[in-house]
């Protein structure tokens, strides 16, 4: 895990009183998720708590199932202990949950949105259960974009990206 404090999500600042009780439980079970994998890098509640079900990945530099990702986030770690998501907006439609963030690599660039990338990510569940993953990035300074380029090759998987 890493040693620097990063953000956590409290979904209570993103509940919409329009949603149906189902939205609000699939908002709920994306925010855990997303806090504890890609803010807390708990690595072993997220597997021990999402994984065992079907999980497709549509990145398509990111291996299927939860622990396809969980790996691909390991790495992330390595490279960037700091890796973190600042969640900006939440959205809920029937089965799907979007969130749209500013993840930065280091600490100090944290609520600098001159770096780091706008991620927009997009999860379909199903009865309750994360099933489906795309995603958007869009890097926002010089080495965000490098970093895309450099890492940006490698497939994952053979999903269809839409």
């Amino acid at each position: 895990m890493s040693k620097a404090k990063n953000p956590k999500i409290d979904v209570n600042n993103y509940i919409n009183e329009n949603w149906t009780k189902q939205e609000t439980e699939n908002v709920k079970v994306v925010v855990d998720f997303f806090q504890h994998l890609m803010n807390e890098h708990n690595f072993e509640y997220t597997q021990k708590t999402y994984s065992g079900g079907s999980y497709i990945q549509h990145n398509r530099a990111i291996p299927n199932e939860i622990e396809g990702l969980i790996g691909y986030v390991k790495t992330m770690v390595k490279r960037f202990p700091e890796y973190s998501f600042d969640v900006k907006k939440i959205f809920a439609d029937g089965d799907y949950v979007i969130l749209h963030s500013h993840t930065t690599m280091r600490a100090k660039h944290r609520g600098n949105e001159k770096k780091g990338f706008i991620i927009t990510d997009t999860f379909k569940l199903n009865k309750g259960k994360l099933a489906e993953h795309w995603d958007a990035i869009q890097p926002i300074d010089l080495f965000s974009r490098f970093l895309m380029l450099i890492t940006g090759g490698a497939i994952g998987n053979d999903n269809p990206t839409f």
